[in-house]
């Protein structure tokens, strides 16, 4: 009988150490909480969170200025993925992967989208004075086309007669500059943007100059420089200018 008693109590314990070995332990959790803050015009956009549409103040699509605040649930191990999409064709225009690990990268997500360019970044319309022109300047493809590895690059603005108009330190590829503010001279004159390698009077990729005519604005100007191939040879373009959609 001892032997016997002996035997079932063996048996269960090593049917619930079964148990216990089969059962997943819970998952560590973290919560996610993302402050959403872009605009796109004139496309109509949708943010889908691992393919369901997120609602702004009732609606699933939206347009001009997009601010909301995602909040989930990451358990450690999974994926999450946020997708931003053009809602009239259904073209992906950007994912983020979100995980336990690096949820703290999105803490904020900003974004900006025109047509022919997509910025991960927020822009806000300087104030420029009555009688003043400002520009401020971003270069989101910077070392597409050239292969450069710069991160920054060294911008002065001039006069077509060469005076110097402002000069910008650091042109980067996540962020518009600071604004630089001189007062209006034409309405016709353009002006033009050297580039060189930072703290240099080097050309940022190759051994010409590269100058760039921009169109300037009384008031604010927030120009968008893109690297282009032209004829085989690298040229930079500044013809998007985002505060004429702010």
């Amino acid at each position: 009988m001892k032997n016997l008693i002996a035997l079932i109590l063996f048996v269960t314990l090593l049917s619930c150490t079964d148990n216990t070995i089969m059962q997943p332990y819970d998952k560590a959790q973290k919560p996610a909480g993302i402050n959403i803050k872009g605009y796109s015009k004139p496309a109509v956009l949708q943010l889908r969170l691992n393919g369901s549409p997120i609602a702004i103040n009732g609606n699933t699509s939206y347009t001009d200025k997009i601010e909301t605040q995602v909040n989930f649930v990451v358990d450690e191990g999974e994926v999450n993925e946020l997708g931003i999409y053009n809602h009239e064709t259904g073209t992906q225009i950007a994912k983020y992967k979100v995980t336990y690990d690096n949820i703290d990268q999105y803490k904020n997500l900003y974004f900006f989208n025109l047509p022919g360019i997509f910025l991960q970044t927020y822009a806000v319309k300087p104030q420029v004075n009555l009688g003043k022109v400002g520009f401020e300047f971003i270069f989101p493809n910077l070392g597409e086309f050239s292969g450069s590895s710069l991160e920054n690059v060294k911008g002065i603005l001039k006069r077509e007669n060469g005076v110097v108009l402002a000069e910008f330190e650091n042109i980067g590829k996540s962020n518009f500059t600071s604004v630089k503010i001189y007062n209006f001279f034409s309405a016709t004159e353009p002006v033009y943007l050297e580039l060189y390698k930072p703290g240099t009077t080097e050309p940022y990729t190759g051994s010409a100059l590269i100058k760039i005519k921009i169109k300037q604005d009384i008031g604010a100007n927030m120009i968008v420089l893109q690297e282009t191939m032209e004829n085989g040879a690298v040229t930079v373009k500044g013809e998007i200018d985002v505060a004429d959609y702010l």
